[in-house]
This record gives C-alpha cells, sequence and structure tokens, in this order.
C-alpha cells in the first residue's frame, strides 16, 4: 500500500488489479506460468494463442507486476511473480474448491 497515499486511491488499484487478471487470455497464460517459466513460443503452444496476442498479453501482465521477464539469449522467459501473485493463486484455488466448484456443480 506504499503507493496508494490514501484510501480513496483504493478502490482504483482494485479495479486496476482486478480487471486485468478477469482477462480471459491474461488469466489461462498466468496460471500457464504457474509452474515453470516459460519462453513466448512456449506459452503460444499452450494457450493455443497467436504469439502477437500473447506479446500484448504478457507486456499487460509484465507492467502490473505480475509476471516478471528475464532475457536468456535471444529469448525472454516470463514467470509468474512468486512473492505476490503465486501466494494468491494459491489462495484463490483453496477458495474455488470450497466455493465456486460447488456452485458450478449445482448449476449441472
Amino acid at each position: 500500500m506504499d503507493s496508494c497515499k490514501t484510501l480513496s486511491a483504493l478502490p482504483q488499484a482494485y479495479k486496476l488489479f482486478f480487471n486485468t487478471l478477469a482477462n480471459d487470455s491474461r488469466l489461462k497464460i498466468i496460471n500457464i506460468l504457474r509452474n515453470k517459466s516459460k519462453n513466448v513460443s512456449e506459452i503460444c503452444k499452450a494457450a493455443g494463442f497467436e504469439q502477437s496476442l500473447v506479446s500484448h498479453n504478457l507486456k499487460i501482465l509484465e507492467y502490473h507486476g505480475m509476471v516478471f521477464m528475464e532475457k536468456k539469449g535471444k529469448f525472454r522467459y516470463y514467470t509468474v511473480n512468486k512473492n505476490t501473485i503465486q501466494p494468491l493463486l494459491e489462495l484463490i484455488d483453496a477458495h474455488m474448491k470450497k466455493y465456486c466448484c460447488k456452485i458450478l456443480e449445482g448449476t449441472r
């Protein structure tokens, strides 16, 4: 909360955070990167997305600090932010298993 100096800035910060994750393509990319860093070609293959879509969304995820990029030779490898996003994904998984999956099972 260091950058959000006032409580009035928090709603906008929340909106920024959740809007970034609410995109289906970005959410799929985040989940592909959960366990291992990958380069753009590997992400494209795993996601079934075109390179331009992956690159565009990686740029957004990186800008928001959700993934980090590391250059290795001529390739750029992306990894999920292990300090904040990885633990958050684990909490979300636990919540979904306890609540959301039950809701989905009830609608079938």
